[in-house]
């Protein structure tokens, strides 16, 4: 027998962004019913962001060790216990799991389901014994790893992201299929944890990124040790003795042969919705995901999709986004639209990499005629004071002066980026981001230096010099 409810709304999904839509409307009083399958806080806690941060942390303690000469500090190569490593990870995970979890949300009013939901019609999802009739539903299943179908690949043992931090022991070689942000994110922190890496590409290592910010981040990758094969696809693996052997094929027919330990595949990710019965539901989707309008309201009019089952951008504070549309959408009436012009999004590689709305590529395609920024972080003070002089920023304007995308590569960009995603929310000119006071020395202030170099290339201009000349005689 059935347990019929009846809340207003019901959440499919307590990672990030399902967490965020239900401690929202509890809060305002709302009946919400939260259905999760697996660990509540989703991938981004248990899989994700958090330990992968955590182990590039680990990494970075490590790698500071074995290049403190530079200071005058005796360098030594660190003695690495691998298990405390896991540990580590782990502790992480466990300090921040009490905010995302079934207690603290039953403390605020959510009645919370574990068990896997399927929609048995347009209006009714059944979970755990329970049929749940909802006012409005939002699903938030997030995504998974894709495993590509390379022959040989069921023979070995394959590593993903929700895997790879339960190695107690570390990998002898990795073998990483995928040279994108997870993949090499990854990489550098296994190297500097002792470990030989290999990565295997079949397209151009970060492909989505200025290209001209990616080379300088890949030098970097290659400086540590980390072999890096691009341009190649892995045509077949083989389990050997000692772990596995990978052949790839680059474009024009030459073999590439790999020997390692261990294998972690990065090669994308697909939306959680077999589980769900969508049909039923009659909301249209594919393997992208969930089709959605700009208010990410799906085929049926009940039903939301937020974060990656939206088919969207694939992060946490996209699906954090999501929640705040759905939200105002939900409780308010109010309407709300995506809008991805200023979205931020991190590769934490060291130095780490940051984008901003368009890619100097996207913006000439988009806008035709733009004005290209850039300051080098060796000008920069506090960079030379602390020895992290690799990167530059990259700013682009349109015509108007406005301010449509931003590349950083250096260390801190991350924390960076937080303003920047703001200027380009708020629609700053190039004048905008020259009248602040930028605190001395910090890192940030090649953004600044970037954008007062605009003005310093209008005054070489010959007009603009003979009005100077002018104004000087005459005014």
């Amino acid at each position: 027998m059935h347990e019929h409810l009846t809340p207003d709304i019901c959440v499919i999904g307590a990672g990030s962004g399902g967490l965020s839509v239900a401690a929202a409307a509890a809060a305002f009083g709302v009946d919400v019913v939260l259905v999760e399958r697996g660990r509540m806080g989703g991938d981004c806690l248990n899989y994700g962001c958090v330990p992968s941060k955590a182990m590039i942390a680990a990494g970075k303690r490590a790698h500071a060790m074995r290049t403190a000469s530079i200071f005058g500090i005796e360098q030594v190569d660190p003695a690495i216990d691998f298990s405390a490593v896991h540990a580590h990870v782990r502790s992480v995970i466990e300090a921040i799991a009490p905010n995302d979890s079934v207690e603290r949300f039953e403390g605020l009013g959510v009645k919370v389901i574990r068990a896997e939901g399927r929609f048995i019609d347009e209006r009714t999802l059944e979970a755990g014994g329970h049929r749940i009739s909802a006012r409005r539903f939002v699903i938030a299943t997030g995504s998974s790893p894709v495993i590509p179908p390379i022959p040989g690949i069921e023979n070995v043992e394959v590593l993903t992201n929700e895997t790879i931090f339960e190695l107690e022991q570390r990998p002898d070689h990795l073998v990483v299929v995928g040279g994108g942000p997870i993949g090499l994110e990854l990489a550098q922190a296994h190297r500097r944890l002792g470990s030989r890496v290999t990565v295997v590409e079949a397209a151009r290592f970060l492909s989505r990124e200025d290209p001209d910010l990616a080379a300088i981040a890949l030098d970097a990758l290659r400086t540590e040790g980390i072999a890096l094969v691009e341009r190649h696809s892995v045509v077949r693996i083989e389990r050997t003795d000692d772990g596995l052997r990978l052949v790839a094929k680059s474009e024009d027919g030459g073999e590439q042969i790999v020997a390692g330990s261990h294998l972690l595949v990065a090669a994308g990710r697909s939306p959680n919705l077999a589980a769900l019965a969508l049909d039923a539901a009659k909301v249209r989707h594919d393997k992208k995901g969930i089709a959605v309008d700009a208010g990410l309201r799906s085929s049926n009019r009940r039903i939301y999709a937020i974060g990656d089952v939206a088919g969207g951008p694939q992060f946490t504070h996209v699906a954090n986004y999501h929640a705040g549309i759905a939200i105002r959408a939900l409780l308010f009436r109010l309407p709300a639209k995506a809008d991805y012009a200023s979205l931020p999004r991190i590769t934490f590689l060291d130095p780490e990499l940051v984008q901003v709305g368009l890619t100097e590529a996207e913006a000439r395609k988009a806008h035709g005629e733009v004005r290209v920024l850039t300051w080098p972080v060796h000008d920069n003070d506090r960079a030379q004071a602390e020895r992290e002089t690799t990167g530059l920023i990259k700013l682009v304007a349109d015509r108007r002066g406005r301010v449509i995308g931003v590349s950083i590569l250096a260390k801190g960009a991350s924390e960076m980026g937080n303003f920047w995603s703001l200027a380009l929310s708020k629609k700053m000119r190039v004048r905008d981001l020259t009248g602040f006071i930028s605190p001395y020395p910090t890192m940030g202030e090649i953004g600044k230096r970037a954008a007062m170099s605009y003005f310093t290339d209008m005054a070489r201009r010959p007009v603009v010099r003979r009005i100077i000349r002018f104004l000087r005689v005459f005014g």
